[in-house]
């Protein structure tokens, strides 16, 4: 399965996704040109910290492209139903289409979308179905890089030798204090949110509300799971089909494509 792109017109959305990335850019460029490199000159770290900083970045931008240009599951607007499955269909109120159970409408967008999280302005697209994989590789790396980067600004002032070499003609050298301060209150900043964004989205999925997917953060405001029965799955299971693959290692890969896994019919539409 391809991927299929969507990009959405929402100027408050690209001034959202334009922030993020220059919190990203702000720190792959003069971390490592700060940090990095001057103590690797000076034989304080191995190299291989910052392969790791670079693989951790690049890692954390391609996810945050990938889903903010990902189809999350927009359903067409002639969807065919098999014929055994007209029950678990159901008619939009707002757009008047058919659409499956535990699809939802976003007002943003215009249209509904396989079980839909949430329409995230940071991203400036919905996280349904089809783009929740990416979603939570880009809360993961995002986390990973900020505490990677926080930890070094740390070590720089109050760990690491002192750096010898110190060339004050340049500019990111003669204003030092005020750049890393400014990266500090951005990382901090960003942790504390993506902390408590990541910790929701993960807690859907392990919690004892397991069905075949995480119950999406939709369901739970509106309670409409409340009363209904359904089949629990074990975590890794739903992990599984979340990110469309049940090896392990390919839940942190954000290059591939997501093939969705085969589940019973009840268990992926019973609500």
């Amino acid at each position: 399965m391809g991927l299929r792109i969507h990009f959405v017109v929402d100027p408050h959305g690209w001034c959202c996704m334009g922030l993020i990335v220059f919190v990203w850019l702000y720190n792959f460029f003069l971390i490592p040109k700060i940090v990095l490199f001057p103590h690797y000159e000076e034989g304080h770290i191995p190299g291989i910290l910052i392969i790791i900083f670079y693989g951790i970045a690049i890692f954390c931008l391609v996810a945050l492209v990938r889903a903010s240009i990902a189809d999350p599951g927009r359903l067409p607007e002639n969807p065919k139903i098999p014929h055994g499955e007209r029950e678990f269909w159901e008619l939009c109120n707002k757009c008047n289409l058919m659409r499956p159970k535990r699809s939802h409408h976003c007002s943003r967008c215009g249209h509904c979308v396989r079980r839909m999280d949430h329409h995230c302005p940071w991203i400036n697209n919905c996280v349904g179905e089809d783009n929740h994989w990416l979603f939570l590789q880009l809360c993961f790396y995002t986390e990973l890089l900020t505490c990677y980067a926080l930890m070094f600004s740390f070590c720089h002032y109050y760990y690491f030798l002192p750096l010898k070499k110190r060339n004050l003609d340049l500019f990111v050298v003669r204003h030092e204090l005020a750049i890393m301060r400014l990266a500090a209150f951005m990382g901090i900043t960003l942790l504390v949110g993506i902390t408590g964004l990541f910790y929701t989205q993960l807690i859907g999925i392990i919690t004892g509300l397991i069905h075949v997917f995480d119950t999406t953060s939709i369901e739970k405001m509106s309670n409409c799971c409340e009363e209904i029965s359904r089949p629990r799955k074990p975590w890794q299971q739903t992990f599984s089909e979340v990110f469309g693959t049940r090896w392990k290692i390919l839940w942190f890969i954000p290059f591939r494509q997501r093939q969705p896994l085969r589940v019973p019919y009840h268990f992926a539409n019973h609500v």
